[in-house]
C-alpha cells in the first residue's frame, strides 16, 4: 500500500492548528511550575529533606550560599524546559480538543506516569538516588503537570 504524501494544504493546516494554541495559557502554565517550584522546595514542605538527600550539609553556610548564587541559570533553564512542557501539553490538549479540568488532569496525569516518573526512575536507579530523594523531585513533576494540564485544558 502507498503512503499518502500529505498535501501542502494540510501541511498549512497542521502549521496554523499550532499556532491558535493560547500561548498566554502556555506561558502562565509554564510560569505556575516556577511556583510550585518555590513552595515545594522550600522549608515550608521539601527544602530539609531535599539538602540532606542531595549529600549537601545545611549547616555549610558558605556551601549554601555558594548554591543559592548559581541558581540563576538554573532557574532559567528550567523556566524555559517548562515552556516547551507546556508547549508540548498544549499541543496534546488541543488535539484531544481537552476543555474541562477532569480531562486536563487525566491527560497530564497519564503523560507524567508515562514519561516522566518513567525517565526519572530510570536516572534515578543508575544515578543510586535514594528513593526518598526521587519522590520529592517527582513529586514536584507530577504537580507541575496537573496544574499545568488544568490552565491548559480550561484556559484554551
Amino acid at each position: 500500500m502507498a503512503h499518502a504524501v500529505p498535501r501542502s494544504a494540510d501541511r498549512r493546516e497542521s502549521f496554523v492548528h499550532m499556532h491558535s494554541l493560547n500561548w498566554l495559557a502556555i506561558l502562565v502554565a509554564a510560569i505556575s511550575t516556577m511556583m510550585v517550584g518555590f513552595l515545594w522546595y522550600s522549608p515550608l514542605l521539601f527544602a530539609n529533606a531535599w539538602i540532606r538527600e542531595m549529600g549537601y550539609d545545611p549547616n555549610d553556610k558558605a556551601r549554601m550560599n555558594e548554591m543559592k548564587r548559581s541558581a540563576g541559570p538554573a532557574y532559567a533553564g528550567s523556566l524555559l524546559a517548562s515552556i516547551v512542557s507546556a508547549f508540548t501539553l498544549a499541543l496534546i490538549l488541543h488535539g484531544l480538543r481537552a476543555e474541562s479540568v477532569h480531562v486536563g488532569l487525566m491527560v497530564s496525569f497519564h503523560v507524567w506516569l508515562g514519561f516522566v516518573a518513567t525517565v526519572q526512575l530510570t536516572g534515578a536507579l543508575f544515578a543510586k538516588q535514594s528513593m526518598k530523594l526521587f519522590a520529592i523531585n517527582t513529586g514536584y513533576q507530577l504537580v507541575c503537570y496537573l496544574v499545568m494540564g488544568a490552565i491548559l485544558a480550561v484556559w484554551s
